[in-house]
């Protein structure tokens, strides 16, 4: 079992910044990839950001350029550093730890105002 728990959600104004935290516990070994997705209300939970056991990142579109996925192996945390943010990122954002078993974290709350 891995436990995941989220912080770092707030609201900001457009242009702002939050970063966003996971720290995981439980059979930490396990995971092979963590990742960020988001759900907006009314809308399909989507993909974020990824970072694989080896270091390989990826981005959705919406971030590039924007997002930052890291990780501290030390702490068993993963970031998500959102800068300029705008108010369509807007969500519940969740992390997720893959690996032999899919895991997710409660959530936590970004809102963006304009």
């Amino acid at each position: 079992q891995v436990q995941l728990v989220e912080s770092g959600g707030g609201s900001v104004q457009a242009g702002g910044s939050l970063r966003l935290s996971c720290a995981a516990s439980g059979s930490i070994f396990s995971i092979s990839a963590w990742a960020w997705y988001r759900q907006a209300p009314g809308k399909q939970r989507e993909l974020v950001a990824s970072i694989y056991r080896g270091g390989n990142t990826y981005y959705a579109d919406f971030v590039k350029g924007r997002f930052t996925i890291s990780r501290d192996t030390a702490k068993n945390t993963v970031y998500l550093q959102m800068n300029s943010l705008k108010p369509e990122d807007t969500a519940v954002y969740y992390c997720r730890s893959l690996g032999g078993a899919d895991y997710w974290g409660q959530g936590t709350q970004v809102t963006v105002s304009s």
